[in-house]
Order: C-alpha cells, then sequence, then structure tokens
C-alpha cells in the first residue's frame, strides 16, 4: 500500500466519522422536540456505514496478483430509528393530545453520549494514522536524501 491510499483510507473513515457525530449531535439537540416540519415529534437518526473502493477503476487492473482489495468507509444511508415514542403525562403542553400525554422522540441521552464517544475516539484514531503516515513519508524523504 502507497502513502496516498493510506491516506485516502484515513480521510474516508475522517468523513464517515464526522457524519455520524453530527448526526448523534442532532439527535442530543433534539431530546425535547415534539414538533418538526414534517408533522410529530422529532424521530432518533442513526448513520449506516459501508465499505467503499478506495482504487479508481484504472488502478484496479494494474495490481498485481499479491495484492489486497483495500477499502473505504463511507455513509450509506441516514436511517430513522423506529422505537417507539415515550408518552409523558403533561396536560398543560401544547402538544398534549386530548388525553393530556405529550409524545417525545425515544432518545437515551447516554447511550447517544456513548455513541458520540466511540465517533469521536474513531475520528481521533484516524487522524492518528494520518499523522503516522505523514511523519512515515517526511522521513522516506529524509532517507533519500
Amino acid at each position: 500500500m502507497d502513502f496516498m491510499t493510506a491516506i485516502d483510507i484515513g480521510a474516508s473513515a475522517l468523513n464517515a466519522e464526522r457524519t455520524n457525530m453530527n448526526i448523534i449531535s442532532m439527535n442530543l439537540a433534539n431530546v425535547k422536540t415534539t414538533r418538526t416540519e414534517q408533522g410529530g415529534p422529532y424521530r432518533r437518526k442513526t448513520t449506516i456505514m459501508a465499505a467503499q473502493d478506495i482504487d479508481d477503476p484504472f488502478s484496479k487492473h494494474m495490481k498485481g496478483a499479491l495484492d489486497r482489495e483495500l477499502k473505504g468507509v463511507r455513509v450509506m444511508h441516514v436511517a430513522t430509528d423506529s422505537r417507539p415514542l415515550k408518552r409523558v403525562y403533561e396536560p398543560g403542553h401544547p402538544d398534549a393530545d386530548k388525553d393530556g400525554f405529550v409524545a417525545y422522540p425515544d432518545i437515551n441521552v447516554v447511550e447517544e453520549m456513548a455513541s458520540l464517544m466511540t465517533a469521536q475516539r474513531g475520528y481521533e484514531a484516524n487522524v492518528t494514522t494520518i499523522d503516522t503516515v505523514k511523519a512515515m513519508y517526511t522521513k522516506a524523504l529524509e532517507i533519500s536524501r
């Protein structure tokens, strides 16, 4: 694997983790949202990630038999969670139904924070990987002088 391929793999993971952190942040920001533009309460969202080819079609044909197929990562889809809404008795709330219950999104703040920390650590690991590749590239240039 060359240096640029390693950086491309790390960059694809950085992009996917950034999107994941944005979705988690959006969930946290909308914990108490009972009314959206689409109507009804906010629905929790999750990211679905998938492997992505790093090489362009030309370089695939130029690979030798011993080369491995390298993959990066991408966000394939942002899915809406199908968890049932939480019903809380708040008769004075403007979005309460006739029985006084308000539908809130079923977002567990602890779960979201744990997911955010996991995504942050994944992001940091990929930044470290890219920094290491850059350091290796710099050392290789110094050796060649």
